[in-house]
This record gives structure tokens, C-alpha cells and sequence, in this order.
């Protein structure tokens, strides 16, 4: 049985960024499960978790910040601030499980802060630009797209020029 489910309130509305976010429930019910195991089975476990959290973080964070910067979206440094100082965070328990401490249950805390703080307030500042910017987006495909747009202009419309 999993020890956290995803609750409806943390959706974006945005799949894709929904899809990763659901990662993180994973990771917490992992963690967890390693720890009821306390064997060095389980120790291995969490640093496979740790592994991919910090493939997660990159992949994830470079991800949706560029979707903000592509969305305009006012408070894209503010919010790639938190993801560093995030990604800081877990580097932190990285080392120290290195060292060989038992970082399973601050590790857990941390995930769940993030998942409940972060997803609710910071990601949910975004939700509405990013969902602008890709309606447009596809507004524009439908009409063509920019790049079929400018060529028309720039070199269909106009007249010829002749010395």
C-alpha cells in the first residue's frame, strides 16, 4: 500500500507537467518503503532514489523553466531561484547519504514540503501564462505558423524590386 497519493488539488492542468510532478509521489512512496525495510537492500534503494531525483530535478526544472521563459511569464528568475536552491538541497543529501547517514526520513520531509508547498503556490503562479502561451501556440499552428507567416511577408507579398 502506498504511503502518499496524489491528490487532485496539486494537478496544473498541464499534463505533461502533471506527469513529472507525479514522480515525486513515487519517490516519497520508494523512500518510504526502503525505510519500513531498514536493510542494506533498502539502503541501496535510497540512493538509487537519490539518483533520480537528481536526474529528475535537471530534467524536470530545465523543462518548466523554459516553458516559462517561452510563456513570458513575468517571475521566471524568482522561480528558477527556488529550483536551485532545490536542487542545492538535495546535493546536500546526496553527500551526506555518501557519507553514509541515514537521510531516508529528512528526505521524505523535504519531497513532501516540496510537493505541497512548491506545486500549490509557486507552480500554481504559472499555470495560467503557461496555458495562454500554449493556446497561442497552437492558435498559430492552425493559422499557419510563424515561420510560414514571416515568409509570406517577407518574400511572398512583396513587389518586386528592380534597379
Amino acid at each position: 500500500m502506498a504511503y502518499l497519493a496524489w491528490q487532485e488539488d496539486l494537478n496544473t492542468g498541464i499534463q505533461v507537467i502533471d506527469d513529472q510532478h507525479k514522480r515525486i509521489v513515487d519517490m516519497i512512496n520508494q523512500l518510504h518503503q526502503a525505510q519500513a525495510q531498514a536493510s542494506q537492500r533498502s539502503r541501496s534503494e535510497v540512493g538509487d532514489v537519490l539518483n533520480e531525483l537528481v536526474d529528475y530535478t535537471l530534467s524536470h526544472f530545465a523543462f518548466e523553466e523554459s516553458l516559462l521563459e517561452e510563456a513570458g511569464y513575468a517571475f521566471s528568475r524568482p522561480h528558477k531561484r527556488v529550483h536551485e536552491v532545490f536542487i542545492g538541497r538535495v546535493s546536500d543529501y546526496r553527500v551526506r547519504y555518501r557519507a553514509g547517514e541515514d537521510i531516508t526520513q529528512e528526505l521524505i520531509g523535504l519531497l513532501s514540503r516540496w510537493l505541497f508547498n512548491h506545486i500549490r503556490s509557486d507552480d500554481a503562479g504559472y499555470v495560467q501564462a503557461v496555458k495562454d502561451n500554449m493556446h497561442a501556440l497552437a492558435s498559430d499552428k492552425q493559422a499557419g505558423g510563424w515561420l510560414s507567416r514571416s515568409i509570406k511577408r517577407f518574400f511572398v507579398d512583396q513587389p518586386l524590386r528592380t534597379a
